[in-house]
């Protein structure tokens, strides 16, 4: 009698089927691994993609309300789009949501909606100015505070009345 046993969803596989990377010909490897370096390439230009896009939303929300002395509806749906956003970018870059560990919470927070909308559009400048220094294979801790920042500003201008 004999029992044979596979492993289900080996992590060191290359395609799911039990067949190990290194026991692949060497022209799919490096298939494989273009493949890889596109992604990464890809998903970075997508991350500073993203921070342009928050600085546009933030000039945007700057303007409506300056225009308007308040936020409207649209410019909720806005503040909710830029915070996915900032979501994602502090994914990306490997950061989490700080906010509870953080003591200095109270001193983030700006006093009235248009010092908020002024910091939102200077940080998220700040933000797409250090995401440009960054390449795909470096992790910058400025990047991710300032992105944390950012959603501070957001969380506030939502919650705000």
């Amino acid at each position: 009698m004999t029992i044979c046993a596979n492993a289900q969803g080996d992590a060191s596989t290359a395609n799911g089927r039990g067949v190990q990377k290194e026991d692949l010909p060497k022209n799919i490897q490096e298939t494989l691994r273009k493949a890889e370096i596109q992604k990464a390439k890809k998903d970075h230009e997508e991350m500073l993609k993203y921070s342009e896009d928050t600085i546009k939303l933030s000039e945007e929300l700057e303007t409506s309300y300056s225009k308007n002395n308040s936020l409207s509806a649209d410019d909720r749906k806005k503040l909710e789009k830029l915070e996915k956003l900032l979501k994602k970018i502090r994914r990306e870059l490997g950061g989490d949501d700080d906010d509870e560990k953080e003591a200095k919470i109270d001193e983030d927070k700006p006093s009235t909606v248009v010092a908020a909308l002024k910091r939102l559009q200077s940080a998220a400048t700040n933000l797409f100015g250090e995401l440009k220094k960054t390449s795909r294979f470096s992790v910058s801790v400025i990047a991710i505070q300032s992105s944390n920042t950012l959603l501070k500003i957001v969380r506030f201008l939502r919650f705000s009345k």
